[in-house]
C-alpha cells in the first residue's frame, strides 16, 4: 500500500511587461491553459488604448511542450494536490505583485484572465489585496472565490463568445445569478465566435479600462 508525501520546492516564475512608464496603470493578466505568456501579451495590446497601461502577462509554474506546434506552453494546475496548487499561485502572483510595485509604482491595478487563467484572475481579486477592475473572458467563477466569505469585488467585465464550447451559456448565467446574490452586477459582452479574443471583447475592455483610468 503506497502513502502520499508532499514537500515544498523552488520552481522559476516568469512574466513578461510591457512597461507604460512608471506611475501608469497596470494591467495583470493571466493566459489560458496550453497558452504561454507572449500569447497573452499579445492579446492585450489588441485593446484600445492599452498603450497607456503598463501590461503584465504571468505565465503559470507547469510548463510542457504544445503537442502540436512542440512551443513551450503552460497550464495553472491540475485536480492533482489542486488545493496546494491554488495556494502556491496565489502565492507566486502576490510575488510578482509586490516586483510590480517596486519597479512599477502604485498606478491603478486591474486583472485580465482568458480560459484557464480566468480562475486564476478571480483569486487574485479574492487574496492579492485591492484592484480596480477585472475582466474576464470565456472562464467560469471558481468555487472557491464565489463561497468567500469576505470577498470584495471590484467592478467587473465578463465576456463569453456564443460558440463557446469551454465556457457555456449556463455556466456564464450561473456565474451571474452568484453575483446578483451578492449585489454585483457586471458588465456583460456576448459575441459571435468563439474560445478567442474577439474584437467585440477587446473594444468592450477598452472602453472599460479608459473608464476606470479616467
Amino acid at each position: 500500500m503506497s502513502e502520499i508525501r508532499t514537500l515544498s520546492t523552488t520552481i522559476q516564475g516568469r512574466y513578461l511587461v510591457a512597461s507604460a512608464g512608471v506611475g501608469a496603470p497596470l494591467l495583470v493578466g493571466f493566459h489560458g491553459y496550453g497558452q504561454n505568456a507572449e500569447q497573452l501579451l499579445e492579446d492585450l495590446r489588441g485593446i484600445p488604448g492599452a498603450e497607456r497601461w503598463t501590461r503584465v502577462a504571468i505565465q503559470a509554474l507547469h510548463r510542457f511542450y504544445s503537442p502540436k506546434s512542440q512551443e513551450v506552453v503552460a497550464s495553472w494546475m491540475t485536480r492533482q494536490d489542486r488545493e496546494q496548487a491554488i495556494l502556491d499561485n496565489v502565492a507566486y502572483v502576490r510575488r510578482v505583485l509586490a516586483e510590480l510595485r517596486v519597479s512599477q509604482g502604485n498606478g491603478r491595478l486591474v486583472y485580465a484572465g482568458f480560459s484557464q487563467g480566468a480562475a486564476m484572475a478571480w483569486r487574485a481579486v479574492a487574496h492579492c489585496g485591492p484592484c480596480e477592475g477585472l475582466m474576464v473572458l470565456g472562464g467560469d467563477l471558481p468555487m472557491d472565490v464565489a463561497e468567500a466569505a469576505d470577498l470584495q469585488l471590484p467592478r467587473i467585465l465578463l465576456g463569453r463568445g456564443e460558440e463557446d464550447p469551454f465556457y457555456t451559456a449556463a455556466q456564464l448565467d450561473q456565474d451571474l445569478a452568484t453575483l446578483a446574490n451578492r449585489g454585483v452586477k457586471p458588465e456583460v459582452v456576448r459575441f459571435e465566435g468563439g474560445h478567442a479574443w474577439a474584437p467585440e471583447f477587446l473594444i468592450a475592455a477598452g472602453r472599460f479600462l479608459e473608464a476606470i483610468q479616467s
